[in-house]
């Protein structure tokens, strides 16, 4: 199963998680959040990491300078929460977070089912399995998701991958390596999405 810890902070846990084999890191910017780091940090991140996995910037900003000084940093990806129209032709990927109410869209390159945005309440399995059978891109799923619980959440849900933020800390932004390391071992365990 494809992983993406989000939420990272330092150098030194983006370190750790690409060590462990991460398909990705998400790193929060322009947005309020306790997870929340510089432009400056997340390319230092970004720079740190290379290309041994992917660097996802995370956004909930309405912007539109805000998303032009972001894509500057070359991430991977872009995870937006409002309803930017897309750059075409576009360099970096776009993950569209979709709530409850929301839709399946195909004018990007992935969405994630995340009501959470990182208070680690749980996702929503009816909708989540439905924007997995219906939608034209991969669809990742979020919200809750801790080791104790991901392995029956791939196993229901069967998304593409899986984002988690908060249930792999042990303070808001402070990453607990054992809770990490768990993770990993239960997304592992499983076959990909």
């Amino acid at each position: 199963m494809r992983v993406k810890i989000c939420g990272v902070m330092t150098v030194e846990d983006a370190e750790y998680i690409v060590s462990l084999g991460a398909d990705a890191i998400g790193m929060i910017v322009c947005s309020d959040s306790p997870r929340e780091i510089t432009l400056q940090q997340a390319a230092e991140i970004i720079g740190a990491v290379g290309s041994r996995t992917r660097t996802v910037c995370v956004t909930h900003t309405t912007s539109a300078e805000d998303l032009e000084r972001i894509l500057a940093l070359r991430p991977a990806a872009v995870q937006i929460s409002h309803d930017f129209p897309l750059p075409d032709p576009r360099d970096v990927a776009f993950i569209r977070v979709l709530m409850p109410t929301d839709l399946p869209r195909g004018d990007c390159d992935a969405v994630i089912v995340d009501a959470s945005r990182g208070t680690g309440r749980l996702y929503d399995p009816a909708f989540a399995r439905r924007m997995v059978e219906d939608s034209p891109v991969p669809v990742v799923l979020a919200g809750g998701l801790s080791p104790e619980n991901v392995a029956l959440a791939i196993d229901t849900v069967r998304p593409y991958a899986v984002d988690v933020c908060s249930g792999l800390e042990s303070a808001p932004g402070v990453k607990d390596r054992e809770k990490i390391r768990s993770f990993m071992r239960a997304c592992r365990s499983r076959p990909p999405g």
